[in-house]
């Protein structure tokens, strides 16, 4: 197996580049430029269509408040999670575009110790030796202490989950904002383990329960967040956008750094084989919701999105153009074909496993101990996700790329060290 660190490839990329011969160009190569330039036009659209399905969030979130019932609690649900679907689409940008990576936990941070948002069932535990805030619950809470420091939360706004509550004494788990706390505010604590069924919050926590105002207050503050931070990635990506204008140092790398570091130690690794490894239910991405097959399979879908420079929009309409798929076609039509099959088959892989969810056996049920079948899925996902890591490797040797990196994961390479 390669060893993929978060290191420079090049040493790697020449080496395999002596085993690689030669292939004929048959066609005339995009720039990079050209490559850079559609690359970020599928970025603007991806946070266009994540900004107005967030909006579209934070209007169904507004009706929930304003009159709270079964109906618009599931309408929120469901419009959360339509927002996912282009969002974890744009995930390919992250690695390879630090303007996007250091962005990226206001909005997608996971996994969150929820007792700092709101009540917790008995079985979630009273204090936590490595946070503090474990079970700080803001919400009942107008007032906490944080390192030593009282903060006044009389008043629910965005500021305050932004500035004084995300990752609060330096504990990344207080995540305060974006997707997960607003799904934790919305479906609840999912409490069936690797059983059937998702969190059950019920409508009236925004109606007659205990601090339903305070919580309806944090939920409209972390949706308003939600869009504003939306709004400015999408600012970041427009023509005279931060993002855009550093793509042209950042070159082709930017491209093979975001695909081979979500396929491998983000999706393959994190979000998935730590949670095979462990059986554990609180390792999925999306938990509350039991939406994390969907989450999965669009992160593939963002992969593939990026390598072949194309983006099918929330509206249906399409964005394309020159590719990095055009650039290792026109040094070697082999590879291409090899890259975007194993593409394609880890997208069927994922396509099987979400497929299976839909059915009634959510992604947490399909990771718990003594489902062979089900742990057989998932593996089969990760094992498409390494085998095309492996593709994006010989790209880089190809393209001879300085500067690409690949997030390792200990659950793919030192298993051991998860159970220590």
């Amino acid at each position: 197996m390669l060893s993929f660190g978060k290191r420079s490839l090049r040493g790697l990329a020449l080496s395999l580049a002596l085993s690689v011969a030669p292939a004929a160009v048959y066609a005339q190569a995009p720039s990079d430029a050209e490559v850079l330039a559609n690359y970020a036009d599928l970025a603007l659209a991806g946070y266009e269509d994540s900004l107005s399905t967030a909006k579209a969030l934070e209007a169904a979130v507004d009706a929930l408040i304003a009159n709270p019932s079964e109906e618009t609690l599931n309408a929120a649900r469901e419009a959360w999670k339509a927002a996912r679907i282009p969002y974890q689409q744009t995930e390919a940008f992250r690695f390879g575009n630090p303007i996007v990576d250091e962005w990226e936990g206001r909005v997608n941070a996971w996994p969150l110790d929820e007792g700092l948002i709101d009540y917790v069932a008995a079985a979630y535990g009273t204090e936590s030796d490595s946070n503090a805030l474990y079970v700080a619950n803001v919400i009942a809470t107008p007032k906490i202490t944080v390192d030593g420091s009282e903060v006044d939360a009389t008043e629910i706004t965005p500021a305050l989950l932004q500035d004084e509550l995300q990752e609060a004494a330096g504990v990344e788990s207080n995540v305060a904002t974006g997707y997960h706390a607003i799904e934790f505010l919305l479906w609840g604590q999912d409490l069936n383990g690797t059983g059937p069924g998702a969190g059950d919050r019920p409508f009236t926590d925004y109606s007659t329960a205990e601090h339903a105002d305070r919580r309806a207050a944090y939920l409209k503050a972390a949706t308003s967040l939600l869009v504003s931070d939306l709004e400015e990635m999408v600012g970041n990506w427009q023509a005279d956008g931060a993002a855009r204008a550093a793509l042209p140092e950042l070159g082709l790398s930017a491209i093979l750094t975001g695909m081979g570091s979500l396929s491998f130690g983000e999706l393959a690794g994190e979000r998935m084989k730590l949670g095979l490894l462990l059986h554990d239910p609180e390792e999925e991405h999306d938990c509350f919701s039991d939406n994390t097959h969907v989450s999965h399979l669009e992160d593939a879908q963002g992969i593939e999105n990026v390598y072949l420079g194309k983006y099918v929009r929330t509206d249906g309409s399409v964005v394309e153009g020159p590719s990095l798929s055009d650039v290792i076609a026109t040094r070697d039509a082999a590879l291409d074909t090899e890259i975007k099959g194993l593409l394609a088959d880890t997208l069927a892989k994922m396509q099987a496993m979400a497929d299976r969810a839909e059915a009634g056996e959510a992604y947490d049920q399909q990771i718990g101990e003594g489902n062979d079948e089900g742990n057989a899925v998932v593996q089969a996902a990760i094992d498409g996700l390494i085998a095309q890591t492996r593709g994006i490797e010989r790209a880089v040797a190809l393209l001879e790329l300085d500067g690409v990196t690949i997030e390792d994961s200990d659950s793919l390479s030192n298993p051991d060290a998860v159970f220590q």
